[in-house]
């Protein structure tokens, strides 16, 4: 884009509505991945999925996967045998054995333990499918948030939400397909690098949504005084702008850019009438706000962004990603300096309005169609850091969906008697590979030529985890 075009942009200060170009993207925006131009591989059981991502490094021994072995060892100098070397990240001198402080009940007919940090979520276990051993290769945040979103440990690839938009396209013509909604005290490590669309198409990355600000959608729509902006002048815009897009594609056939902006443009001029009455939620009743804990100080930003996710998934976005957690130190999943305080701090905040998802999806009819999948990018040490804290730990980590195509209320996979290492490892090719094919989509198949080199969000691994698929 050249200096005359941006200064033209900036100089018009009209809305998205101004900048649409219609005609130019009548079939570019849905174009079909060659890998699916027969439609989708095999019959889909679900056609949207809403992701709850726990920033930092959700505890699997302090929520879902209790370890006797640790309250017996407790301040003793952890030791696996074997000769076998335990190693720390940041920081935990003397190695001794940390006991989970919570209690850890069976809930429902599966049984599942679940600690007191989750008692709402335990109220809907047997709808939830556990995948109690996912690993890891990295124990550093940003590689290993990169490496739970995109399958790479590096920079530069496409998320599952941009890989899931290329080959689905949107369902909705108002509604952008891959949505995030990150904390709202602030973007989780790698910032926007974990909603990227890499080497994709530009359009496919996730569109950022702030739910708890004033305007959830950055410049959705032109600023209030701009009382300069009449019909006459959008149509005059849109004419020249027409032309400049026209000039500039001619220029640079290879670069996707500007497509991507276009279609931005032109989904944000219908957006402006479908996202006003998406984020209005004066229409929702008194007992679906008290669900989802909407008037409650702790739950009401996580509960709000769920509300949305479903309000979201029923209006035709195909990927809803929710964070909880911003990145650094401290106010997310990252407890390495007293698991007692830290983690019911953070799990108080997503509890309620994690299990109002499931209720609401499940009493629409919708949890049938739709895959909700709670992640984080590692676990935890099973000895302490510090006097009370837990230290990063790849080795094994805790993962449950919920939805359509699953066996609900089983687990999958096996973490060893501490809860320091995977005894049946299961990796994000794994839980990507079960995701598209759960939405009809071979992960083999799914390919995109880039550097000559066929990509897949799979890279050249993963399975599907057929044991836990109905």
């Amino acid at each position: 884009m050249n200096n005359t075009r941006r200064q033209f942009l900036t100089d018009t200060g009209a809305g998205f509505g101004a900048l649409a170009c219609a005609h130019l993207l009548a079939n570019d925006a849905q174009a079909t991945p060659r890998t699916l131009e027969n439609g989708l591989h095999h019959p889909a059981k679900v056609k949207r999925v809403v992701q709850l991502f726990m920033n930092g490094g959700a505890s699997p021994m302090d929520t879902f996967d209790p370890k006797p072995a640790l309250t017996k060892l407790h301040g003793q100098k952890f030791d696996p045998g074997g000769g076998q070397k335990v190693e720390s990240v940041t920081g935990s001198p003397g190695f001794k054995v940390l006991k989970s402080p919570f209690a850890f009940k069976q809930h429902g007919q599966c049984g599942r333990w679940v600690s007191s940090v989750f008692p709402r979520v335990a109220g809907v276990v047997d709808d939830l499918t556990f995948l109690m051993s996912m690993v890891s290769k990295s124990n550093v945040h940003g590689l290993a948030s990169y490496m739970q979103n995109t399958g790479f440990t590096m920079p530069g690839f496409p998320c599952m939400g941009a890989w899931i938009s290329y080959a689905l396209g949107r369902i909705s013509d108002e509604l952008p397909a891959f949505v995030v909604m990150p904390d709202a005290k602030g973007l989780p490590y790698n910032n926007q690098g974990n909603f990227t669309a890499g080497f994709l198409p530009a359009q496919h990355q996730g569109t950022l949504v702030k739910a708890s600000a004033p305007n959830p959608i950055a410049h959705l729509h032109p600023p209030r005084d701009a009382n300069f902006i009449t019909p006459q002048g959008e149509q005059a815009g849109r004419s020249l702008l027409d032309q400049l897009n026209r000039d500039h594609a001619a220029r640079h056939p290879g670069d996707s850019r500007l497509e991507a902006r276009m279609a931005s443009y032109e989904l944000a001029a219908r957006m402006q009438l479908s996202a006003p009455s998406l984020f209005d939620l004066k229409g929702e009743s008194a007992a679906t706000r008290q669900l989802y804990g909407l008037d409650d100080k702790v739950t009401g930003d996580f509960g709000r962004r769920c509300l949305l996710a479903r309000r979201m998934l029923e209006r035709g976005v195909r990927f809803v990603q929710v964070w909880s957690g911003p990145g650094g130190p401290a106010n997310n999943w990252d407890n390495h300096g007293n698991i007692h305080k830290e983690l019911p701090y953070i799990a108080n905040q997503v509890d309620r309005p994690i299990a109002a998802l499931i209720r609401d999806l499940k009493a629409r009819g919708m949890l049938e169609d739709t895959l909700v999948v709670w992640t984080t990018e590692f676990g935890r040490m099973p000895f302490s850091q510090g006097t009370a804290g837990r230290d990063h730990n790849g080795g094994t980590f805790v993962t449950w969906l919920a939805g359509g195509g699953l066996k609900p209320g089983v687990a999958f996979g096996q973490s060893d008697e501490w809860g320091w290492k995977a005894v049946e490892p299961i990796w994000c090719y794994d839980l990507h590979a079960t995701i598209l094919h759960l939405m009809g989509i071979d992960h083999t198949r799914l390919t995109f030529r880039h550097n000559g080199i066929d990509r897949r969000l799979t890279d050249v691994h993963g399975h599907v985890l057929y044991d836990v698929l109905a």
